[in-house]
């Protein structure tokens, strides 16, 4: 398994939720992910603390891989890519 360095990752789309309470981080990501390529990753940034556990709950039930996260100042950054 090839571990990846998500500080130099470069996201197909970039969505920005921070200040949004849960769930909105995760319906804007369920949207977003139709606007990247299988393959390509989707970036969501989100102050709501929960989003670090949802976003992979949805990532695994719905076929998608999560990659992993990184604590940024007052947010998160987490990150899938599209696996269909």
């Amino acid at each position: 398994m090839t571990t990846i360095d998500l500080t130099t990752l470069k996201a197909a789309a970039v969505v920005d939720c921070r200040g949004s309470a849960c769930p909105g981080p995760l319906m804007e990501a369920k949207k977003a992910i139709a606007q990247v390529k299988v393959g390509e990753v989707l970036e969501v940034l989100s102050s709501d603390p929960g989003t670090k556990e949802d976003i992979p709950l949805w990532a695994k039930k719905v076929g998608h891989e999560f990659i992993g996260s990184l604590p940024a100042a007052g947010y998160d950054r987490i990150f899938v890519t599209r696996k269909k």
